[in-house]
């Protein structure tokens, strides 16, 4: 067992403490000088705690902390067993009441950072504190290109216009509203192309060349409603704010499963349009990385390497722990499996590889664009059409791309600088000699590992 003292030197008339070791059962600090202080006898661990302080719950944002699934923020504590004894500082004026169970006590030497769990909550601090004391504003750059469509855009033109710009996914304006109300994806386009490939309802592909996006929208809610025939419901539109901070904004495009998030003004101005800009995860990890780079010194975790590092889907070859099966898929695969597993899955790509596993290429939802050239889409049969024949139609009209791959003694940082790139969303680890596919870490791993 191990005497941890835990401390509140920033004020207050009353100071309690709870933890998970504790049961969140609150325990009375006693002050000392200006610290309120209490002392628990811990075996070693990682523990997660919280301070009452006049009646209002707090955390010390200078210590390593974690925010849970409901969005509750905790402070985080190693607790080893090399710590120092614990020794009883002077009493303030006001005395000590040792009769009330709790002790005052002075700090024990900080705990090695050679600890791997130490280190990465020691990490996630200050990578929190990078984006907690940043706003979306700050990220974004005013002067950038953004597409907007009119949701009364016929729905063959607007996946044209898709294509042609490289977008994956555009903001829909509403002018009844006078404001954006929806977002058109790679996903509205697969749903789109099953709804003509199964004649649901026989919408024929002449009839797009006048049926628009918004009429599209609300018949894609009967469609592909629930097994007993209820349609699905529409949700309000996501987005966030130009004042919210990078940690909310990561947040809701995680939560949400999206890849990008609508950034509204806080307050209006003369143009009309609410809307700023998109936010993304790559877009907040360039900025973060750039931060970074001017006190990379400071974090120490950037050097290791990732087979020390719990991120990541991996292959159950590995022996790593995954919280999401890693899916591969032949290139004689129909491409209908492929569009089916990234679909229910809600994965951005899925990485293609030979008949010995080793990697050939990625194929992205948003590569499912690529149809909507020249109405390649009305002259196949998806059943019928392989992932070799779809990557076949992306090498001729862009060329044969790059796959973006590391290994398992790649660093931290060098793949974070990687998946900065625009238009990178993941990186396949691969065994170099092979090419052999061991796992693939996205932009949403990252986040989740970075937020904790």
């Amino acid at each position: 067992m191990v005497l941890q003292r835990f401390s509140w030197p920033y004020g207050g008339l009353s100071a309690a403490f709870c933890g998970n070791f504790t049961g969140w059962t609150e325990y009375p600090m006693t002050l000392v000088g200006n610290e309120f202080h209490v002392v628990f006898d811990l075996p070693p661990g990682v523990y997660q705690y919280r301070f009452l302080v006049d009646g209002v719950w707090r955390c010390d944002d200078t210590k390593p902390f974690v925010r849970d699934e409901y969005g509750l923020i905790s402070n985080e504590v190693l607790v080893e067993n090399n710590a120092q004894p614990v020794v009883q500082p002077e009493p303030s004026t006001s005395g000590i009441n040792m009769d009330d169970g709790t002790i005052s006590t002075t700090m024990p030497p900080e705990p090695s950072l050679q600890n791997p769990g130490m280190q990465i909550a020691v990490f996630r601090h200050g990578i929190s504190g990078i984006l907690l004391h940043n706003t979306i504003y700050d990220v974004v750059p005013l002067s950038s290109k953004l597409a907007i469509l009119d949701a009364q855009l016929p729905v063959k033109q607007a996946f044209k216009i898709m294509h042609d710009e490289g977008l994956a996914l555009v903001p829909l304006w509403d002018d009844h509203h006078g404001t954006v109300t929806g977002m058109l994806t790679a996903s509205d386009f697969v749903l789109m192309l099953r709804k003509l490939q199964r004649n649901i309802r026989a919408l024929g592909n002449e009839e797009l060349e006048m049926h628009p996006i918004s009429a599209w929208k609300e018949a894609k809610l009967q469609f592909y409603g629930g097994p007993d025939g209820a349609a699905m419901q529409r949700r309000p539109l996501i987005h966030v704010k130009d004042s919210d901070n990078l940690v909310d904004v990561a947040l809701t495009i995680i939560r949400n499963e999206i890849s990008s998030v609508p950034i509204f003004k806080s307050l209006p101005d003369s143009s009309g349009m609410p809307m700023l800009n998109l936010a993304t995860l790559q877009g907040i990890l360039k900025f973060l990385c750039s931060k970074l780079q001017e006190q990379a010194e400071g974090y120490s975790l950037l050097q290791n390497q990732l087979l020390n590092i719990p991120i990541g889907t991996w292959s159950p070859h590995t022996g790593r722990a995954s919280n999401r099966q890693l899916r591969t898929l032949r290139l004689s695969s129909p491409l209908n499996s492929c569009l089916d597993l990234l679909l229910q899955d809600r994965v951005s790509s899925i990485p293609i590889v030979d008949d010995n596993g080793s990697l050939r290429d990625v194929y992205s939802l948003s590569d499912i664009m690529a149809l909507a050239k020249n109405d390649v889409y009305a002259r196949i049969e998806l059943e019928q059409v392989t992932v070799q024949n779809a990557l076949e139609v992306q090498y001729q009209l862009q060329g044969r791309r790059q796959c973006h791959t590391c290994l398992q003694t790649s660093t931290l940082l060098e793949v974070l600088e990687e998946l900065s790139i625009p238009g990178v969303r993941r990186v396949v680890v691969i065994e170099q000699s092979t090419r052999f596919v061991e796992g693939v870490i996205s932009l949403r791993d990252i986040f989740t590992f970075l937020l904790g």
